[in-house]
């Protein structure tokens, strides 16, 4: 049997100001507990009060969390890790967090942040400008100098979304690069790790992607590279290649639900995440608009028949959809890591199933999902209304 501490996960949960409100109106960073057994979520905690902290990441040492400020201009803010006694007096039940610094983001309302050793990355939306903020390796306390922008320069097709560069999320590449993927160029750009700032236009280190893709969040998954579009709706198969750059191979449907929706309903691509169940055998997406979390099979193309997009030797195929509740609007999710919880009986979660938090802009709230990642089916266990629209889920250290 495993402890009640190991059959619980700690979450923090970024979110945004209400509908209408300005940053700073009352939001902040959350901790809320999950039951891996049930999928049943404890009481929400204020962490601590920031505005708009969108996107969380924490340091690989585990001391320091950083959150961004969606403004113009935009922030990041370092926070300190406190455990409950150092929090509290030594009677704390939660962990907490203390500011320990904030500085510029580099660019206009960052929606994205990524933690390495010695570095942070942030993707500003509102002008499409990377930066990267070195950090101190020990702790993740950053640096007061040594920020270093990138600026992305181009549009796409889609008038109303695509006038101008939106870099949007920052995603480790291969060797010592990271890529940062811009919804309103279709491109991915790569940057060396480390690298000065103000890198201008290299060709070799942009992967293009088709026009109108809109490319939003990435994973990797059986050896590929999977970039979810929020503007075509389909999850796009680029192959690592020996120097470094990707071949795109093709894409695929993400929801089966086009025929059945109203006319002029938005299919928007949100995140994407392999599960932990079968890493290599299925993914999760979060659509906007149907608002479901759709399951997105892996499977070698001759074990598994039916339809799909035959990409390198594997097929992608379309499992099934998970209703998430009308206006949804599904931002950002985490497959939860159960670890000895899996064996542990008392909930409808099985050994099998993974079990997926999902923040809920549209509807302010968190919901815990049961998926069987082989066949697509899954269901809400639990719903938690939250008191500023949830924007982001991040396990904590």
């Amino acid at each position: 049997m495993t402890s009640d501490r190991a059959a619980t996960r700690a979450l923090w949960i970024g979110t945004y100001q209400r509908e209408g409100a300005s940053p700073g109106s009352g939001e902040g960073v959350w901790r809320v507990d999950v039951d891996l057994r049930t999928g049943a979520f404890g009481e929400p905690r204020l962490a601590v009060t920031l505005p708009a902290p969108s996107f969380l990441a924490l340091h690989p040492s585990g001391r320091t969390l950083y959150a961004v400020g969606e403004d113009d201009p935009g922030t990041l803010t370092a926070l300190e890790v406190l455990d409950g006694e150092d929090a509290a007096g030594g009677d704390a039940p939660a962990t907490l967090l203390a500011a320990v610094g904030s500085l510029a983001s580099g660019g206009a309302f960052p929606c994205h942040v990524l933690a390495l050793d010695g570095e942070v990355w942030v993707a500003n939306y509102g002008d499409g400008v990377a930066a990267r903020l070195p950090v101190d390796p020990a702790t993740g306390v950053p640096a007061a100098e040594g920020v270093a922008t990138f600026r992305h320069h181009g549009s796409g097709p889609v008038a109303d979304r695509q006038e101008g560069p939106h870099a949007h999320f920052v995603h480790p590449g291969e060797a010592d690069e990271v890529l940062v993927s811009d919804l309103g160029t279709d491109e991915l750009r790569r940057y060396p790790a480390g690298g000065p700032g103000d890198a201008g236009e290299d060709a070799a280190r942009t992967v293009p992607l088709p026009p109108g893709t809109g490319p939003r969040h990435a994973v990797r998954c059986a050896g590929h590279l999977v970039v979810v579009g929020e503007l075509d709706g389909r999850a796009h198969v680029l192959l690592p290649q020996p120097d470094g750059g990707y071949e795109h191979l093709g894409s695929a449907p993400l929801v089966d639900l086009e025929a059945t929706l109203p006319e002029g309903t938005p299919v928007q691509a949100a995140h994407v995440t392999a599960s932990l169940a079968a890493p290599d055998e299925a993914l999760y997406v979060g659509v906007r608009g149907p608002d479901v979390l759709t399951v997105l099979g892996v499977a070698p193309a001759g074990v598994e028949a039916g339809p799909g997009s035959v990409l390198d030797g594997v097929r992608w195929a379309h499992r099934a959809d998970v209703p998430l509740g009308a206006g949804a609007w599904p931002r950002h999710h985490a497959v939860v890591d159960r670890g000895a919880a899996r064996a542990e009986g008392g909930g409808p979660l099985a050994a099998h199933e993974d079990l997926v938090v999902v923040a809920l802009q549209g509807t302010s709230e968190l919901v815990s999902v049961r998926v069987d990642p082989r066949t697509g089916a899954g269901e809400v266990v639990h719903r938690l209304p939250m008191p500023t629209p949830p924007a982001c889920v991040l396990e904590a250290w």
